[in-house]
């Protein structure tokens, strides 16, 4: 069984690059293993995340990304089952906000910051949906192909 699971949270005092970096390359290299594909955001003060796979394994994450020290203040947006992956090409795409047409945000946002704490689960999957058709992610492992 599929499910999918949507979660932000914050970023510490010494968030920096290399965080971003050190927690791109973890996700990837564990993803890759256990069939769990998906797309992180990082904003200014935050991070959001998606995670799809098999139920076991997606939960695991979940778990151990609420005890990873580099998160805080995680919270679950949505955990749905799904029949199908929205996003299957990557072990994690990568999306950087400063990027996005802001048209893209505003769409979804009433400013051009995204808080995803103020948001909906499915508020923010549309936002994630909309990101991924606007070619805006990066991929350090695709999972097929060459896509974002």
């Amino acid at each position: 069984m599929l499910v999918r699971c949507v979660y932000a949270s914050r970023l510490g005092k010494s968030h920096s690059s290399k965080l971003l970096n050190d927690i791109l390359e973890t996700s990837r290299k564990h993803n890759t293993k256990h069939g769990i594909t998906g797309v992180l955001v990082a904003t200014s003060d935050s991070f959001i995340q998606v995670l799809e796979g098999g139920r076991a394994q997606v939960s695991e994450t979940y778990n151990a990304i609420t005890q990873d020290k580099r998160h805080s203040d995680v919270t679950l947006l949505s955990f749905e089952e799904i029949t199908q992956r929205s996003f299957e090409g990557w072990s994690m795409g990568e999306v950087t906000i400063g990027q996005l047409n802001p048209s893209v945000l505003l769409k979804h946002s009433a400013t051009l910051h995204i808080d995803p704490f103020g948001m909906s689960g499915e508020a923010v999957l549309s936002l994630l949906k909309d990101v991924v058709a606007s070619g805006t992610v990066v991929c350090g492992n695709a999972t097929r192909g060459n896509r974002g």
